[in-house]
């Protein structure tokens, strides 16, 4: 794994006891990791695990003191721990490797809160991002998806608070060594890498919105996230029906204050979402659908490295669009699969077709998974899926070959060969098919796929027409644009129509101004919609859209808007300065891993 200094070939961390407390006053969490590690050769007496500007106080295995030094310090990967054992371990042997730990204030892993940041004003907040990987910035590890383990987890926070984790609720109690405190416990029994271990401490309440379900947020968004996330239980059957079982047991929803960084982050038992889903209509749970799927695709077949990425997301894409044709019926799934192909076409606009980040799996050595991340595993692995159905006979018999794919590796980590090999074993009948497939391009070429899926465009073509009309009209056809244009338009068409728009060249700014009288975009407050309405007016260069875009690019922090609306603004000569300016100014404020990606495109990092 070029992103980890672990190695699992000599030794493996199969199960951790992790013991810590929140001290919000320092910004840190304390405490112990207790790792089960079992010996993969003879003799082994030194072990490697990833560190990211953590403090180590102390190591021992099977309680004797252990000798334990740092490496070199590397610009993204950290600092690798390495820890001499007491004694030699053979072959299949466990021990215990026991770390008193501390993180630092500045983990890219975890971002505090004080209490006028969160809704409630009056308690502070933590949540945790690991993906991808900054489980190291939170205590030592083997922090490579190459490495599954389970967990039991016992975080001591302050009592008028409540810790949440990536596992199953196992009870609480007062913290024996401070009145003012308790302890919440956790386990996580099914083995998960550690870019799946997940916190959140906060003033939170939860309402039931299904047998399994709990949705959690501070008290002032907790009605209306129940309201939202109503379908949960229905994507989640119709997944099983999919994919097979939920082997998770409970499957709870967390709506993280508006920094979080991502949609979605599909933490085990614990889906983490944004709270820019909250459209009031249930118009953006595809979102949950995605997260959902993740369960089989990610968290149950997990990816070896994040070379291979897509494994985890194309797959999960194409189950939460087979989700979505379930719920809303075969078209909306094609309408959903095009208007992925156009966001792909985007990104790659952006990124540019010789890049190498936009192969489907691209050589990460000496490359930061946070600077590669982008929408091409997703949308690219999605469409060489939907190709692949297509191909291969069709939705009902392509569901087959994942339905066994999920069952044949289940609780392992593969690589791209792997998944294509079974794929072959699958389809032995069909191998003449198959070798059509210009394998090499689909994977190893940069720039769009070599072939392009069939698409139903019967949902996209009032999306198309109505984009045409705009980018044909002369200033002498403005007139002929009025809301009624909308009548039949789903927020989903909505979104699509102006995804087209951005396609092209910018509109000249008389059109935006005229787009804004009759349709009032303005006035919408679907974040996706909102989004690219504020982009196509700031490429047109409309300067009354300015301090709407600052906004937007800084009231929440996913970065699927949050970096796009400040580079456009930044390439807005009129107002890149006041962007430069408005950016160092919330910067404390802003995600870690947002405020490094953002710092770069703006050209601020140091």
């Amino acid at each position: 794994d070029p992103c980890s200094f672990a190695s699992p070939s000599c030794c493996l961390t199969r199960h951790l006891y992790l013991r810590c407390r929140a001290d919000f006053g320092a910004q840190a969490l304390r405490g112990t990791a207790a790792f089960t590690v079992r010996a993969e050769r003879d003799a082994l007496r030194r072990l490697v695990l990833d560190t990211k500007d953590v403090q180590v106080f102390k190591v021992t295995v099977n309680g004797q003191d252990a000798e334990f030094g740092f490496g070199e310090k590397h610009s993204f990967k950290g600092t690798p721990l390495e820890i001499t054992l007491p004694f030699e371990l053979r072959r299949g042997q466990e021990a215990i490797v026991e770390i008193c730990f501390e993180s630092s204030p500045k983990s890219s892993a975890l971002q505090w809160f004080t209490p006028e940041q969160t809704s409630g004003k009056k308690h502070p907040f933590l949540f945790s991002q690991c993906q991808a990987t900054h489980c190291r910035a939170i205590f030592p590890c083997q922090d490579t998806p190459a490495v599954k383990l389970t967990y039991y987890a016992e975080v001591s926070v302050p009592k008028e608070l409540v810790a949440l984790m990536s596992a199953n609720r196992d009870g609480e109690l007062p913290d024996p060594e401070d009145c003012s405190r308790k302890i919440y416990c956790f386990s996580q029994n099914v083995p998960i890498p550690c870019y799946l271990v997940a916190l959140v401490v906060g003033a939170l309440e939860s309402r039931k919105i299904g047998p399994r379900t709990l949705v959690w947020a501070e008290k002032e968004l907790v009605d209306k996230s129940a309201y939202e996330f109503t379908e949960t239980e229905a994507m989640l059957k119709t997944a099983e029906d999919l994919a097979g079982p939920y082997v998770w047991g409970q499957y709870d929803l967390l709506v993280l204050p508006p920094s979080f960084p991502y949609g979605g982050m599909e933490n085990p038992c614990l889906t983490f979402v944004t709270p820019t889903l909250l459209a009031g209509d249930r118009s953006l749970s595809n979102v949950i659908a995605h997260e959902i799927s993740h369960s089989w695709t990610g968290n149950l077949v997990t990816n070896k490295t994040w070379e291979h990425f897509w494994l985890n997301e194309g797959h999960t894409v194409y189950l939460e669009r087979r989700i979505g044709g379930r719920l809303f019926g075969e078209q909306f799934r094609h309408f959903k699969a095009l208007g992925g192909w156009r966001e792909l076409q985007n990104t790659i606009n952006t990124l540019g077709d010789k890049n190498p980040v936009t192969n489907l799996v691209p050589n990460l050595s000496e490359v930061d998974p946070d600077d590669a991340y982008s929408s091409v595993p997703y949308e690219k692995g999605f469409a060489l899926l939907f190709y692949l159905e297509q191909l291969l006979g069709g939705p009902d018999v392509f569901i087959g070959f994942l339905k066994a794919y999920i069952q044949e590796f289940a609780y392992k980590s593969i690589v791209t060969e792997e998944w294509k090999k079974f794929l072959y074993s699958y389809f032995k009948d069909k191998v003449d098919v198959l070798d059509k497939v210009d394998w090499n391009a689909w994977f190893y070429a940069p720039g769009m796929p070599p072939a392009k899926p069939t698409y139903d465009t019967t949902l996209a073509d009032a999306c198309v027409a109505l984009s045409q009309r705009w980018i044909k009209a002369k200033e002498c056809d403005l007139g002929s644009f009025s809301s009624a244009d909308l009548k039949e338009m789903s927020s989903h068409q909505l979104i699509e129509f102006l995804a087209l728009l951005l396609l092209e060249a910018p509109l000249p700014v008389s059109h935006v101004q005229r787009m804004q009288q009759v349709y009032d975009f303005n006035a919408i407050n679907n974040s996706e919609i909102r989004f690219r309405w504020l982009r196509l007016c700031i490429k047109s260069r409309w300067e009354e859209a300015i301090p709407l875009a600052l906004k937007m690019a800084t009231d929440q922090g996913r970065m699927k808007f949050t970096r796009p609306l400040f580079r456009d603004l930044y390439n807005f000569d009129k107002c890149r300065d006041l962007a430069v300016k408005t950016f160092l100014e919330h910067r404390a404020s802003m995600h870690p891993v947002t405020s490094m990606l953002v710092g770069k495109d703006l050209q601020q990092n140091q």
